[in-house]
C-alpha cells in the first residue's frame, strides 16, 4: 500500500468515525439517556413488527442497538452504542464498530438488534473477544432499505434484525465487525 493510499484510507476511516460520533451522541447523558434509546428502539421494533415481541420473550437476551451511523466510499466504517438486555433489564453497555471494504457509496443509519435463543450462545457472546466477519449487499433509500447478507452472529442460535433504515447507500462489501462492552 502506497503512502498516499494509507493517507486516503486514513482520513476516510477517521471522517467515518468523526461522522458516526456526531450523530450518536456520544459523551452526552450516559446511561439513563442509552437507556432511554434503547427502550424506545425496542417498543418501535414491537410496534412495527409485533412477531419479535415473541422473539424476545423466547430469547435468553437481547442486544439492541439504537442508532449505528455508517458511511462508505469504496471504505466505510460504522459505530454506535447500544445495551444488552436479559428479561428486559440492562445488564451490560456495547458499542459497535464496523469496517468494510468493497464496492459502496453513502451513508445510512439504523437500529439492529441481535437476538441470543440459547443460554451458551448468549454466553459465547458476553465472553468472545466480539468480532464478526461478514459479506453482504445492501441499500438504503428515505422510503426503504434490505440487506442481503450473513455475518457469523446471525448464524443459529443467533437471531440478528436490521430495522429502521434511512440514508442513501448502496454496495456489496466485506465486512468485520466489533462489539465492545463500554461504560456509557
Amino acid at each position: 500500500m502506497t503512502i498516499l493510499n494509507r493517507r486516503i484510507f486514513m482520513g476516510a476511516a477517521a471522517s467515518t468515525l468523526a461522522l458516526g460520533g456526531c450523530a450518536n451522541g456520544i459523551g452526552g447523558g450516559g446511561a439513563p439517556r442509552l437507556d432511554a434509546r434503547v427502550d424506545a428502539t425496542r417498543d418501535f421494533l414491537f410496534g412495527r413488527y409485533p412477531g419479535t415481541r415473541e422473539l424476545a420473550a423466547k430469547s435468553q437476551g437481547v442486544l439492541f442497538m439504537p442508532l449505528i451511523t455508517e458511511a462508505g466510499f469504496g471504505i466505510g466504517a460504522a459505530y454506535g452504542q447500544g445495551a444488552l438486555r436479559i428479561n428486559d433489564v440492562t445488564v451490560d453497555y456495547y458499542s459497535t464498530t464496523r469496517a468494510t471494504i468493497g464496492f459502496q457509496i453513502g451513508a445510512q443509519q439504523y437500529a439492529h438488534a441481535l437476538f441470543f435463543l440459547t443460554e451458551s450462545a448468549l454466553g459465547d457472546f458476553r465472553r468472545a473477544s466480539g468480532w464478526a466477519a461478514g459479506a453482504d449487499i445492501r441499500y438504503a433509500t428515505p422510503d426503504q432499505g434490505a440487506s442481503i447478507g450473513k455475518d457469523t452472529t446471525e448464524i443459529d442460535p443467533v437471531v440478528a434484525l436490521i430495522f429502521g433504515q434511512s440514508g442513501l447507500i448502496a454496495g456489496a462489501t466485506l465486512a468485520g465487525t466489533k462489539y465492545t462492552r463500554i461504560l456509557p
